[in-house]
């Protein structure tokens, strides 16, 4: 019997635009994470209650489509799985900023892949 490889973290990428989830999850595949997309937060908190241990990183827009948005999903995966690390991206964050969980990174668009891959590279890490 062999033995079995260990399972690659994840991050799990939240976006409604499908240009920018593609292009965030894209960057992430150059890590050594596992990457899932989602369109909303909604979305993202199912794959959290399924893999949740698994999720490293969550990048997230604050404004998604759906009920909840970036800020909403950062706070309830911190609130459940306090060592997942939450990078919150927006071109317009306004006052919902002032909701973060503590520890979430924000990162103001446009942002340079450079910057978003160094980022994920720090959550990997931690």
């Amino acid at each position: 019997m062999g033995q079995s490889q260990p399972r690659r973290q994840m991050a799990l990428i939240v976006e409604d635009d499908e240009q920018q989830r593609d292009l965030v999850a894209t960057l992430f595949e150059e890590t050594e994470f596992e990457v899932v997309a989602c369109e909303s937060a909604e979305a993202a908190l199912s794959v959290m209650e399924t893999h949740g241990k698994r999720v490293s990183v969550i990048f997230t827009d604050v404004w998604l489509s759906g009920i909840l948005d970036g800020v909403d999903l950062a706070r309830m995966a911190k609130k459940r799985w306090p060592d997942v690390s939450v990078l919150v991206t927006s071109g317009r964050g306004g006052d919902r900023l002032d909701y973060l969980p503590k520890g979430a990174v924000f990162m103001q668009k446009p942002w340079r892949a450079l910057d978003v891959l160094v980022e994920a590279e720090r959550a990997h890490a931690a």
